[in-house]
């Protein structure tokens, strides 16, 4: 048996998968996730804020510590849009090397999309080829193929971003969300450049907009994964909850059971994104996966793939 551990470091979100690979496969062992907002104001500053820094460094830290307690053998971690996107990348990238033993892996955005694809899509019972959607804080993935990826495009979009370039109020005012939208879509006419989407049978929508848009979808009373993982969500689902979520103030979003701390307030961008991907693309529903890029860092690891 090998056990590693994988640190995905987003825009928003920073999470940890330490996993056994057996004769049987892979097997978790102890996932987590904490909402720490490296991205905060790169958009605009194209550098990482130091409180963001600090905040993301401790969470890494403490991830070690923990994988470490749980006997890993290795620990990778990778790091998305808001450190490829920093001109100080190095602030993050020498710390974390002390932290690890390792340095910390930028991946690009045509790697990110590879690597969501290969989490989401492993054993997925489901008509290819798949479009798998992974709406990041920074950036949004579009990766189109079968057993492999075939196309891929990474887009400058993402909840975090859009809510700093967009959002004046609370909730936001229809003129924010109709630039939001407009924004949304010129970008999506570079995916339909990019890559034919048309020939996608399946949808499946990955990380965290897309699972608690599905978790107020089914009503659930806590965020369960299990319930949540690889269900399908209606485009007339998807369209209601974000709805809903644009009508509340960020503190009642927050309040709503299955809301992650530091979501509430980026998640109104995540589900327009959502929604305007399933309308422009004609999907009546997505699979929603649980599984994505961080599972994506250790099947490469366990070389699994």
């Amino acid at each position: 048996m090998v056990r590693v551990a994988a640190v995905d470091c987003g825009t928003n979100s920073i999470r940890l998968l330490v996993a056994d690979v057996t004769d049987a496969g892979m097997r978790d062992v102890h996932r987590e996730m904490r909402v720490v907002r490296l991205g905060q104001g790169v958009d605009a500053t194209g550098r990482l804020a130091p409180d963001a820094l600090e905040r993301t460094l401790e969470v890494i830290a403490r991830y070690v510590r923990r994988a470490r307690v749980l006997h890993v053998q290795r620990i990778r971690v990778g790091a998305t849009a808001a450190v490829r996107d920093a001109s100080n990348a190095d602030g993050f990238e020498r710390p974390v090397r002390e932290l690890t033993g390792s340095a910390p892996e930028i991946v690009s955005g045509d790697e990110e999309a590879r690597l969501s694809f290969l989490g989401a899509t492993r054993g997925l019972g489901a008509p290819a080829p798949f479009l798998v959607l992974d709406i990041g804080g920074g950036s949004t993935e579009f990766v189109l193929g079968s057993e492999r990826p075939t196309a891929a495009i990474s887009t400058q979009m993402g909840s975090v971003r859009l809510t700093e370039r967009f959002v004046r109020g609370d909730p936001p005012a229809a003129a924010d969300l109709d630039r939001m939208r407009a924004a949304v879509g010129e970008l999506l006419d570079d995916v339909e450049r990019a890559i034919p989407v048309a020939d996608a049978r399946t949808c499946v929508a990955v990380a965290g907009t897309s699972t608690t848009v599905q978790a107020i979808a089914l009503g659930l009373g806590f965020y369960d994964p299990e319930r949540i993982h690889r269900t399908r969500l209606s485009r007339a689902d998807a369209a209601r909850v974000s709805s809903r979520l644009a009508g509340i103030t960020t503190d009642e979003r927050a309040a709503l059971p299955v809301m992650a701390p530091g979501r509430a307030d980026v998640i109104v961008a995540g589900s327009v994104i959502l929604v305007a991907v399933m309308e422009r693309f004609g999907f009546g529903e997505a699979i929603v996966s649980e599984t994505d890029i961080l599972d994506g860092l250790v099947l490469e690891m366990l070389e699994l793939a």
